[in-house]
């Protein structure tokens, strides 16, 4: 264990999950994950493995067969799955979003239904809130679920949907007008549907097509995908909640446990990619000594190792206020923002102190340097948590004249 990135006042239970998932991604992952990634390889030994350790129900509660552990211990499993490669962090991500919104907001049916074959890792979850057209601007979104007796058609197109190909289970979020007026606010009229289907590319259910993988610079091995509904039809009673118009807020709860999730995730890309630089520093000599013993590059690792240290206290921060139970919008947009920033800056300088070897894919910080950019994306933009962190800071702080 390294001096970095730890995390006081965790009990024993968390130390042993946390040491057996750190071992794991040593033994099993990290030995793997570059050659998985040039050949775009989906992962399945690594994700059968985390379904023996269980990895798959962490959060999801003790009664449906889950481990029934806190966001803190979920995100430091992922701060270290992603220090090994950050497309496993991604499949679990997505899945746990899914549970979270299912145990907070599901029906007593729905939590009985799904939540003990999640735990398992035999149903995989997906949600899906994007479209081609929309980008952060979730209230234009223009996929649509009517009702039609005892159920709902649903058509649109949906996009970037992380295990799309993989999943069996899609929280998708559309407009429903039903029941909501002319002139009711956008967010107030939109409704999150659990969505069954086949595992796979194709039509994976009648009306429902997910058309392949998409091919991207980075974040390779999980499958990201388009979803389009075409007449889709959906019972009544997989409307999450059971009432329409809350989609909007469900989405959002369950986006602010994904934003400690991606946190988490550029604390681990961050930290591998401070392992890799400062080893590399110590190996490669230039002038008659390691490079490492230049000031130079003391300075860029004195650097780096600050920036770890920074992003996972404030991931732990955001973390732990989830978990009290208390509004956390603003840690975890702090959080998210900061620890993909450093990301990215820490990631590069690593791969700065590689010189022209960081360009070789025969390096692994070649790999580091494609994938740190999708955690400037994903669960929104930098631009999008600073419009958070300002609203979120002017509620607190307002102005009493």
């Amino acid at each position: 264990m390294t001096r970095l990135a730890q995390t006081a006042g965790l009990n024993d239970v968390q130390q042993e999950i946390l040491s057996t998932v750190r071992d794991f991604v040593d033994k099993e992952i990290i030995p793997v994950a570059t050659q998985l990634e040039h050949r775009d390889e989906y992962p399945t030994e690594i994700v059968e493995g985390l379904k023996e350790l269980g990895l798959f129900g962490l959060m999801i509660p003790e009664e449906y067969g889950g481990l029934g552990e806190s966001l803190l211990t979920y995100a430091l499993c992922v701060e270290e799955i992603a220090r090994g490669w950050m497309s496993v962090s991604g499949i679990i991500n997505t899945h746990f979003i899914v549970a979270y919104m299912l145990k907070q907001h599901g029906t007593q049916e729905q939590k009985d239904t799904f939540l003990p074959r999640m735990a398992l890792g035999e149903v995989r979850g997906a949600f899906s809130m994007s479209e081609p057209a929309l980008g952060s601007d979730v209230a234009a979104i223009t996929s649509k679920g009517v009702k039609d007796g005892d159920e709902y058609v649903l058509n649109g197109q949906k996009m970037w949907l992380t295990n799309g190909g993989t999943s069996s289970l899609v929280a998708v979020l559309c407009r429903s007008d039903e029941g909501h007026p002319e002139g009711t606010a956008p967010h107030k009229s939109m409704t999150t549907f659990l969505v069954e289907k086949e595992p796979g590319f194709g039509e994976v259910r009648p009306g429902l097509t997910i058309p392949g993988k998409i091919d991207k610079m980075g974040y390779k091995g999980v499958d990201t995908t388009e979803l389009v509904m075409d007449g889709l039809r959906i019972p009544a009673n997989r409307v999450l909640g059971g009432t329409t118009g809350r989609g909007f807020y469900q989405m959002m709860d369950g986006v602010e446990v994904g934003r400690v999730n991606v946190a988490a995730r550029g604390c681990g890309v961050a930290q591998r990619a401070f392992e890799l630089g400062v080893s590399y520093a110590q190996q490669r000599h230039t002038f008659g000594k390691p490079i490492a013993q230049h000031q130079a590059i003391q300075f860029k690792l004195a650097e780096m190792a600050t920036k770890v240290e920074a992003a996972h206290a404030m991931m732990v921060n955001a973390a732990r206020k989830k978990d009290s139970g208390e509004r956390n919008d603003l840690e975890a947009g702090m959080a998210k923002y900061l620890a993909s920033e450093y990301c990215k800056e820490v990631v590069e300088d690593a791969f700065r102190i590689h010189g022209g070897y960081g360009f070789s894919k025969e390096y692994e910080i070649e790999r580091l340097y494609r994938e740190a950019p999708m955690l400037l994306i994903g669960e929104g933009t930098a631009e999008i948590q600073k419009m958070i962190i300002g609203r979120r800071l002017l509620e607190e702080y307002r102005f009493q004249g």
